[in-house]
């Protein structure tokens, strides 16, 4: 008996120890800090809105989300790959920052001029009526600021900068939900909307400020012309990051569609209030795999000790999910 006891001290004191746990840790407080303002931001616009306009707001989001991967071209993943693969290179971090950067503004130009010329299409295809095409409109004139903060995240990561990264996904939480809270206050549904468009662009500036004094935040390192082969690095990841971005949005516009379509806008709200809060409870997990697993891998360039990254993370992550699983029952 006194063995075993010794052998699971000794398996909490190593699982604690790991890095992982560590990541864990701190993005759990990131993770509870934007539960917590998710949390408050729904049940005031809720309140203020309604449930019609929280399901207008959710299909406004979730075309958000495919509008940025196509704006930053899908490369944020790639972003963070190579810069944690070379980032002890300085001539190549420049040229990948480079790259990064004029692919993102051209990318997000294109996405600009779609959203500006077509904002009464997209609005009736989007939000079933073509009087939210003004949304569109600032949406094409901000996009550019979304996807630079995007980038700049990315960067973070890459770079394993992770209480930074933590201490910036807080303020944006916390700057984010007063934000849309001022907005709603101001022009209820019209402030909602137009919340939903415009603030991650207002991030960028708390995420440059934040991020000031970084050593690779300098002109220098993003001055390069475009290459090709930096550039067909990053849009290896292009395909795959659209696909999974535009899938699971696209399923949730079409069935709050036919909800809002086919039974009434507010069962539409109702669902959409009881989706953000059921997506709340994967974030810890999937946060602390986005920040600390793709960073790591990207750095390993041999066969064993990949095995044994991932082996590793095995050991620690599922004995934590079957607590939570065994919790949460």
């Amino acid at each position: 008996m006194a063995g075993l006891v010794a052998k699971a001290k000794s398996f909490i004191s190593r699982v604690l120890k790991a890095d992982i746990v560590k990541v864990f840790s701190l993005t759990s407080i990131s993770t509870l800090v934007k539960m917590c303002t998710g949390l408050i931001s729904v049940k005031i616009v809720a309140s203020i809105i309604g449930p019609a306009g929280v399901a207008l707001v959710g299909q406004l989001n979730n075309f958000a989300t495919i509008a940025m991967a196509f704006s930053s071209g899908g490369i944020n993943a790639g972003i963070t790959k190579y810069i944690a693969e070379y980032r002890e290179d300085n001539s190549m971090v420049a040229q990948l920052l480079s790259n990064a950067l004029r692919i993102t503004t051209i990318c997000s130009a294109i996405c600009a001029v779609v959203l500006i010329v077509f904002h009464r299409y997209i609005s009736q295809l989007v939000m079933l009526s073509a009087d939210y095409g003004y949304v569109f409109v600032i949406f094409g004139i901000t996009i550019l600021l979304y996807a630079l903060n995007n980038m700049l995240i990315s960067i973070v990561n890459g770079y394993k900068e992770f209480r930074k990264y933590v201490y910036i996904s807080i303020a944006n939480s916390i700057v984010g939900v007063i934000f849309t809270v001022a907005l709603v206050l101001l022009w209820e549904l019209k402030g909602a909307l137009i919340s939903a468009v415009t603030y991650q662009s207002v991030m960028l500036f708390i995420t440059l400020w934040m991020l000031r004094g970084t050593p690779w935040l300098k002109w220098n390192f993003f001055k390069k012309k475009l290459d090709k082969i930096v550039s067909d690095k990053y849009f290896k990841y292009a395909l795959m990051a659209i696909v999974n971005t535009l899938t699971l949005p696209i399923s949730q516009m079409f069935l709050r569609g036919y909800v809002m379509a086919e039974i009434s806008p507010i069962e539409a709200g109702c669902w959409e209030g009881m989706n953000r809060i059921s997506n709340m409870y994967l974030m810890v997990v999937t946060s602390s795999f986005g920040v600390y697993y793709l960073p790591r891998l990207s750095e390993i360039s041999q066969i064993d000790k990949l095995r044994h990254e991932i082996i590793k993370a095995y050991k620690v992550v599922v004995p934590i999910l079957l607590v939570g699983f065994g919790l949460s029952t």
